[in-house]
Parts: C-alpha cells; structure tokens; sequence
C-alpha cells in the first residue's frame, strides 16, 4: 500500500462573515418592524385613544448586536389588558380587538410562519442572495 500525504485547510473570511452578520441584524430589525406593521394593520391591539397600539407600541432593537428584537408595549395597563381576553374590549377603532392579541403570531397561532418567513426573506435581500 503505497503511503499518501494528504493536506487539507480553510480560510476564514472576516469580511464575508462580518457582511453575513450584519444583513442578519438589519433582516431582523426589518422583520420586527413588519410583525410590529402587521399587528396594527389586524386591529387587535385594544384602543381607545391609540395610546396603547400607537406611542406605547415599538420595536425594541437596542439587543440586535446579540440577536434579539422584540415587540413592547408599554405601560401599566398593557399587560392587564392582554392577560385578560374576558374584557368587553370596544371594537369601534379596532374591529378585532381582544386580550392576547399577539397570539395568532406564536407558535399554533394562524399566522405563526410569519416572522421566519418574513426574516428569510428580508435576509436573503440584505445578504445578496
């Protein structure tokens, strides 16, 4: 058996990975920003003046370097509003206003798939591919 040298090795490109990283951080600001768009464009969030659903409603990137954005609501009132869907919410601004109102969005929610699919697609854009 004749004896073979084999030689193998990598090259790392900081600049490739630097770009990756940073079309996944704009991708994910991006998808925040288009669920915080789409929950105000389902009218679920309760309202009343638009406090709630308008100046007390943003996207929270400021964690983005570590992978992490979030929806807030801000206020008192926000998180006994949403815990408590047996309110009689009005449903004159709001047609489909209700408590837990991010729900169709979560895992088993009717609209579950939209944030990972909203994220692939803004990523592939930032990335280039």
């Amino acid at each position: 058996m004749a004896n073979r040298n084999v030689r193998s090795g990598f090259r790392i490109y900081d600049a490739v990975i630097n770009n990756i990283e940073k079309a996944a951080q704009n991708a994910l600001v991006k998808t925040a920003e288009a669920l915080h768009t789409e929950v105000v464009q389902a009218q679920v969030v309760p309202r009343d003046t638009g406090t709630l659903q308008n100046e007390k409603f943003f996207v929270d990137d400021e964690e983005k370097d570590s992978g992490s954005a979030g929806l807030v609501f801000e206020g008192p009132y926000a998180r006994r509003l949403y815990y408590h869907p047996e309110y009689n919410f009005q449903t004159r601004e709001n047609t489909s206003a209700k408590g837990r109102w991010l729900e169709q969005w979560l895992p088993g929610g009717i609209s579950e798939s939209f944030v990972q699919e909203t994220f692939t697609a803004i990523f592939k854009r930032e990335a280039g591919l």
